[in-house]
């Protein structure tokens, strides 16, 4: 039996650990002024982050759903570990080495549970790993080296060779001390007939998989050779202490850092994907290992993305561009609805996935395929549009009829609206108003909160509504949607900080702001002069005010609203390149939709023309975004 662990030691790993280390492996912190560090709290589900971490105290306490204590209570809560093992993982951490009281020369060797179990599975690796270099490995080596890995690569994901035999890899931890049932828990051998362990993975390529934390967890083994009578291509560790499939990600433990400082997580199919996108420089690849992604995996990135604005959570996934391909971007549709941030889909050509793209065209082509991402919802509706002729009257209605739901179950309502008239434009359907409708009533029938009674009120009341519109101007935009925070923030910019915001804030349409609120604050601003005008502070408020009426409250209000960014001169011209990427992207989607209605052959010229326009605009979307972007370390 493990001995005690002395108080002493407890106090000092406790002195010795920084609690916004630990946690920031899970959690992305951000300064919050004083002794506080903010994130999203990985306990509950939020969009607005309430978790705080106090590093001088060395505590941390969510204000939404209550969870709070010191660094060992956070681990044991989300590790789902005891207190000794929580004091034992952080004493390895610190390479500190604890005295046990009582339990004599055998207290090391019999500690903690989750210890042992993730010390067999560093054993394990080590092992797979040294294996990989035999002569017996060398099918693993050429399926490695024929998709462009060197060894480098290997040693990099820790990529290793489960050798023949049934019981080799059980023999060697045995030796090393570790014993036959727990062998079995860490999930690396299975019960024989005879009660003995029989190795799990056998003639073939595995791949550790880590935690957020780097402890190895569990692994990823693919088939090699013909004769392999192991069931499937690809198995995995099978749900043990450690390992939960729904709850790891393959390269998460190397793309966290930068999914948290970019912002952006790549989601793609499998292990090799993960090594292809990582080797050409996009380095927030992940993969699901041994399921599909799910909720739980999007919750792991929510958190490190931390997408409570605009600029956060942008998630891309990338598919075949196969029929399987399209069904499993439809069912990530389905999810998407709990991402505030933006989702992305990345198809590469002829149905190649990562892997094969970074073979056939190199690393730059694989960079471009991320790129060159398009939102989610617009890749689902194209890709339903394009089972239909819009050549004909027959294919409009009938692909109207299949699209219209899938827009109306896009549950922002700004977002959908938006895409009920892009809709409109790629089906070629004139009369925009009837898509817009045939959305809303769409949207309104399948809402919960109403039922079919109601909800033909409801439609019954629109035109009355329309007619009788309240004098008092558009209604006040939702400061907090998500949708619409680069139009805030644009007009922020105009009245806080004209000078900065200039010639490129006054070169933006009003259709740039496609809130009818925002729109007439944009207007008003134009009419007073433009940030040009040579005005500053309440006297551009005054003359902005007056142009604005009966708006003049939301112009006060987008006036004292703080920005969000520390660094304003950096922060103006990125919120500004994304109000016109976005725009941007509305005139691309319209030239596209242009183009596929027209035939090539029959207007050669004007084709050709259009195309150029398309190929231009493209370009400077992509410059936009790339501005956009920027380096964001700074918002707030």
């Amino acid at each position: 039996m493990a001995g005690r662990i002395p108080e002493r030691d407890i106090a000092a790993i406790r002195d010795r650990t920084h609690i916004e280390d630990i946690v920031g492996e899970y959690v992305a912190l951000k300064r919050s002024g004083g002794d506080s560090m903010k994130g999203l709290c990985p306990f509950h589900d939020e969009k607005s982050p309430s978790f705080h971490a106090r590093p001088n105290h060395g505590t941390y306490h969510c204000f939404g759903c209550g969870e709070g204590g010191d660094v060992y209570s956070f681990l044991q809560k989300i590790e789902h570990i005891s207190f000794v093992e929580a004091v034992e993982q952080l004493a390895d951490r610190l390479n500190y080495t604890i005295s046990y009281e009582g339990g004599g020369p055998s207290v090391q060797r019999d500690r903690g549970t989750r210890a042992r179990l993730v010390a067999a599975n560093a054993a394990a690796q080590e092992f797979y790993a040294a294996r990989l270099r035999e002569p017996d490995a060398q099918t693993a080596r050429d399926y490695l080296t024929e998709r462009n890995f060197d060894g480098q690569a290997a040693i990099t994901f820790g990529c290793g060779y489960a050798p023949d035999g049934w019981d080799t890899l059980t023999k060697h931890l045995m030796v090393k001390g570790f014993e036959a049932n727990e062998i079995i828990d860490a999930g690396l051998a299975t019960p024989g007939k005879r009660g003995t362990p029989i190795d799990r993975f056998r003639r073939r390529l595995v791949w550790p998989i880590r935690n957020l934390g780097g402890d190895v967890i569990g692994f990823g083994a693919r088939k090699l050779f013909d004769d392999d009578t192991m069931p499937g291509k690809y198995i995995n560790t099978p749900e043990t202490l450690l390992y939960k499939k729904s709850q790891v990600l393959f390269g998460l433990d190397l793309a966290k850092r930068d999914i948290a400082k970019g912002h952006q997580a790549v989601v793609v199919e499998g292990y090799t994907d993960v090594m292809a996108m990582h080797l050409a420089g996009v380095k927030t690849a992940v993969a699901a290992c041994g399921t599909a992604f799910g909720d739980d995996h999007l919750a792991m990135l929510r958190r490190l993305l931390m997408d409570d604005s605009y600029f956060r959570g942008e998630v891309i996934y990338t598919f075949d561009g196969d029929a399987a391909g399209q069904a499993a971007a439809l069912k990530a549709f389905e999810g998407d609805q709990k991402m505030a941030g933006q989702t992305y889909v990345a198809v590469a050509p002829d149905g190649m996935d990562p892997c094969e793209l970074r073979q056939s065209a190199g690393d730059a082509a694989v960079r471009d395929l991320v790129a060159r991402r398009i939102p989610m919802f617009k890749f689902v509706v194209r890709s339903l549009l394009a089972e239909h002729d819009l050549d004909t009257g027959e294919g409009r209605v009938e692909a109207l009829r299949r699209t219209v739901p899938v827009v109306a179950r896009i549950k922002d309502e700004a977002l959908r609206e938006d895409y009920a008239r892009q809709l409109a434009g790629w089906v070629g359907w004139d009369d925009i108003p009837t898509v817009i409708k045939r959305v809303r009533e769409e949207a309104r029938r399948n809402s919960p909160r109403s039922g079919r009674g109601q909800q033909r009120q409801e439609r019954s009341r629109v035109p009355e509504q329309a007619a009788h519109e309240a004098p008092a101007g558009p209604a006040r935009p939702n400061p907090t949607d998500p949708t619409l925070w680069p139009q805030r923030e644009a007009l922020k910019s105009a009245l806080q900080y004209p000078a900065i915001a200039g010639s490129v804030f006054d070169s933006l349409p009003t259709e740039s702001f496609t809130h009818p609120a925002y729109a007439l604050v944009r207007d008003a601003i134009a009419e007073a002069g433009g940030t040009g005008a040579g005005l500053g502070g309440a006297e551009w408020m005054e003359v902005v005010g007056k142009r604005a009426e009966p708006l003049q409250s939301l112009v006060t209000e987008l006036a004292v609203d703080p920005m969000r960014a520390s660094d304003v001169p950096a922060y103006i011209p990125r919120v500004l390149a994304r109000l016109q990427e976005v725009w941007v992207g509305n005139q691309v989607a319209d030239l596209k939709s242009k183009l596929q209605r027209m035939s090539q052959a029959d207007q050669p010229d004007e084709y050709m023309s259009l195309f150029g326009d398309l190929v231009a605009l493209e370009q400077y979307r992509r410059s936009l975004l790339e501005q956009a972007v920027g380096d964001s370390s700074d918002d707030l």
